[in-house]
């Protein structure tokens, strides 16, 4: 993309005093694993794209179902059936073909979760369960590498940022997983979709905060109540 196309593009983040061209340039030569293509990725990847990160990988191993399109936006009924990774990578073609999108039909594990975060620049879980959330927590912080994590249920989601500059993980937070048995998840109990969409984009504000270098909060976990419309934060 032309050097006239690019501000064209991207002049709305340009004009802002923070971003200018040097944040824009930064955003650009950024790169970031998104894990998960469902509702938390989805708006991460919508946003992440839009913004210009020259490099954004996505990470998932199921198909898209018919249930999933009340909340995971990037998928279309066209899609139904395809693997979400093949999804997620029509949706980019159509809506920003000049970035690297790298789409990874793989289950994460405690294998090759290190070789699959290896070559990014920041993390962004929006993973379904808790052993995931794990896997990928352990793994950022043995190769240091900053986490934005989100989850969702019914009305009620969760942001922060993990391993950022010295702060505290997941596991400062809550040591062990639970018991999956103990914890309630939306194919069981549902999620109305616009919350995910919420916490979605705010995962990926926090995503291009750091990028750009502006001022990132740290080991502080806000809660998103859409059902009493409460914003909360818990300091940890």
């Amino acid at each position: 993309m032309q050097a006239n196309d690019v501000f064209k593009r991207y002049s709305r983040q340009i004009f802002i005093e923070e971003i200018g061209v040097e944040g824009q340039r930064d955003i650009g030569n950024a790169k970031v694993l998104v894990v998960g293509a469902g509702g938390l990725g989805s708006p991460v990847i919508q946003y992440l794209a839009a913004a210009g990160v020259g490099t954004l990988a996505v990470v998932d191993f199921d198909d898209v179902e018919i249930h999933n399109l009340n909340r995971q936006v990037i998928h279309r009924e066209s899609t139904v059936g395809q693997p979400k990774t093949e999804s997620a990578a029509d949706f980019i073609r159509d809506f920003n073909s000049h970035i690297t999108f790298i789409p990874i039909c793989q289950k994460i594990d405690r294998e090759n979760v290190q070789d699959l975060i290896r070559d990014y620049d920041i993390v962004v879980d929006g993973s379904d369960n808790f052993t995931t959330r794990y896997i990928v927590n352990d793994a950022c912080v043995v190769l240091n590498k900053p986490l934005v994590y989100g989850s969702i249920f019914a009305f009620e989601g969760q942001v922060t940022v993990f391993n950022f500059r010295g702060s505290k993980n997941l596991r400062d937070l809550f040591p062990e997983a639970p018991n999956p048995e103990d914890v309630p998840n939306c194919d069981r109990h549902g999620v109305l979709g616009p919350l995910p969409g919420i916490v979605g984009t705010m995962m990926a504000m926090q995503v291009l905060k750091m990028i750009t270098g502006l001022p990132i909060v740290i080991n502080q976990l806000t809660i998103v109540d859409t059902l009493n419309w409460k914003f909360m934060t818990i300091t940890f």
